[in-house]
């Protein structure tokens, strides 16, 4: 068995660069320029249409919980023989109001939640629009306004 010995390293030939010493493993400063560019970039073409579809999102929520309550009031009808009155609100879905003998609810199965943007939904009965009327004002919590700020109505 012979064993082979290293070969010694070439010289370099005559004019040629001094060979570079291999530094610490790492990015230049112009790579990670390139890079923080690239995500600014995407942020702030991404980050506006994120937050589109979030707004979107708590409106399709708001309208969900309004037909939820329109189930529930229809249920409190079809047993009590009327929608709860005003003053009585959308709490007449949790508890039985004063006088009410007929109430076999709950007709909500939690209690009555606030819109998406922290407000209260309002309740009117009997309604201008229906024999109820139960709306949000959306995220401005002011009547009227477009997108987010639309009102979100049961009628």
């Amino acid at each position: 068995m012979s064993q082979t010995l290293p070969r010694p390293p070439r010289p370099a030939p005559p004019g040629a660069p001094p060979a570079r010493r291999r530094r610490g493993a790492g990015f230049t400063l112009l790579e990670l320029l390139v890079v923080l560019v690239i995500l600014g970039l995407l942020a702030g073409l991404v980050g506006p249409q994120a937050l589109r579809y979030l707004g979107g999102a708590k409106s399709d929520a708001a309208r969900l919980q309004v037909e939820d309550f329109g189930g529930g009031l229809d249920l409190f009808h079809l047993e009590v023989g009327r929608y709860p009155r005003t003053d009585e609100g959308l709490q007449a879905l949790v508890a039985p109001p004063a006088g009410v003998s007929n109430w076999n609810g709950p007709y909500l199965k939690k209690k009555v939640p606030k819109d998406p943007w922290g407000n209260d939904f309002l309740y009117r009965s009997p309604g201008q629009h229906g024999p109820y009327d139960l709306f949000s004002y959306g995220a401005d919590g002011a009547e009227g306004g477009e997108g987010d700020n639309q009102d979100l109505v049961s009628w």
